[in-house]
């Protein structure tokens, strides 16, 4: 990393989290409540700290599910690194935390009536409410494409069955095949997380089906990371050589990504028209904010949530904040860190906002750890802070950070391997207790 320390940044962000929440984080009068749908990355966060905030506050958390997995580490999951019980988080921290949290999908909301609904006929009103729905897929831009085709063919970008799924696949496929990966165009969830999936993929094929590979077909002509990920694929995995296990077809190449899926054959068509046939497939469609955010008229006429970036408040609806890979957040990548971050300044917000007080000028932080292969890790680190563009729009500016060095030394390269599960530790804790 350049401009700050590593270890400073990494041990820095759980207290950074509570500093940014200062301003507003003292006890207000009179009990209020605040409901937040999605029990996610972003949204435990933001309950537990409007908790920590003012125990006076009553949180509801709603959410249909009673365990979580985290996608970031997912990857080592599908390699075979770890077990997917190793990402499955439930929700008893959040309720020694003081959090009601209630499993149950959340039907309807009702922005004027400050009003939520749930399938299981609950309804909760609220002072303010905290939608963090993650994403949905954009079913339809790939012929032959669907959710039922995709429990044959696994996405698994949202982590749990479909991470199984393509374990599975990968475990049963002849020493000799082809994984298929094909990310799509941006914004999507991770934006390194296509490439890191190719790298850990191609280690587990290295030791297990060495005459296997990996041929990513992309709908982008750049991705995150980009020259370190190609650092390590050439140090590990022979890449740019006749026998190379992981190969990039650029979306230069691909005319922006994939046209049609035959299921049948295991074939992929780009838009140019060539064919990719593989053994094992992983399509992962085009993104757009929950279900949830679109059916209460959140993301507008688009496929995100335009937000106050100061509050993450909707600039749709007042008193309904947006949080985590659902909003529109600027430079702030579409990461489970940037969640988390947004989800403090929220916290600070709200209950600020309850108090009948402005929120101060909030910062933000987002780290992203890749590891390519064994003892080999890259990262890129960011603080933000809320700013304006050249014609007065909100934005949110990276004001320092940096990424791994190129041609850094083994040492280094392990160590951040050992700062990727570091982080993964605490940040889990912070989120789920």
């Amino acid at each position: 990393m350049t401009n700050i320390a590593r270890r400073d940044f990494v041990l820095g962000t759980g207290a950074a989290g509570l500093a940014l929440a200062a301003p507003g984080f003292a006890i207000a009068q009179g009990k209020k409540k605040v409901v937040v749908v999605g029990g996610g990355i972003g949204g435990s966060t933001v309950a537990s700290y409007v908790r920590m905030g003012d125990p006076s506050i009553e949180v509801t958390l709603i959410e249909p599910n009673k365990s979580y997995h985290t996608c970031f580490m997912s990857n080592e999951v599908i390699a075979g690194e770890r077990k997917l019980e190793s990402i499955t988080f439930g929700y008893d921290g959040l309720r020694k935390r003081g959090v009601n949290v209630v499993h149950d999908t959340v039907t309807g909301i009702d922005p004027a009536g400050r009003t939520v609904k749930t399938a299981g006929g609950g309804s909760y009103g609220y002072d303010r409410l905290v939608v963090a729905p993650g994403i949905d897929f954009k079913w339809g831009g790939i012929e032959g494409y669907d959710a039922a085709v995709a429990e044959k063919i696994p996405h698994a970008w949202k982590a749990g069955p479909q991470t199984t799924l393509l374990r599975k696949q990968l475990e049963a496929m002849r020493d000799g095949g082809t994984v298929v990966i094909c990310p799509p165009a941006a914004p999507f969830r991770c934006p390194p997380g296509p490439y890191e999936r190719a790298s850990l993929i191609a280690g587990y094929l290295k030791r297990h089906k060495p005459k296997s590979k990996v041929l990513i077909v992309d709908a982008s002509s750049a991705f995150s990371k980009q020259g370190l990920f190609i650092e390590g694929w050439k140090a590990l995995y022979g890449y740019g050589t006749p026998n190379a296990l992981i190969e990039w077809v650029s979306g230069e190449k691909t005319d922006g990504g994939i046209a049609k899926l035959d299921a049948a054959k295991l074939t992929v068509t780009t838009k140019f028209g060539d064919a990719h046939k593989a053994d094992v497939l992983n399509l992962i469609p085009a993104q757009k904010a929950g279900k949830i955010a679109t059916d209460a008229g959140l993301t507008g006429t688009g496929d995100w949530c335009p937000v106050d970036m100061a509050t993450f408040e909707s600039k749709i609806h007042k008193g309904i904040h947006v949080i985590g890979d659902a909003s529109v957040a600027s430079t702030m990548p579409k990461s489970g860190y940037s969640a988390n971050s947004q989800a403090k300044v929220t916290a600070a917000a709200i209950v600020a906002l309850l108090k009948g007080q402005q929120p101060g000028t909030p910062s933000y932080v987002n780290t992203c750890y890749s590891v390519v292969g064994k003892n080999w890790g890259i990262s890129v680190a960011n603080v933000y802070q809320l700013g304006q563009d050249d014609k007065g729009a909100q934005v949110i500016k990276a004001v320092s950070g940096g990424v791994s060095p190129a041609n850094a030394s083994a040492e280094f390269r392990r160590r951040e391997v050992e700062y990727a599960h570091s982080w993964f530790t605490n940040i889990t804790h912070d989120v789920f207790g």
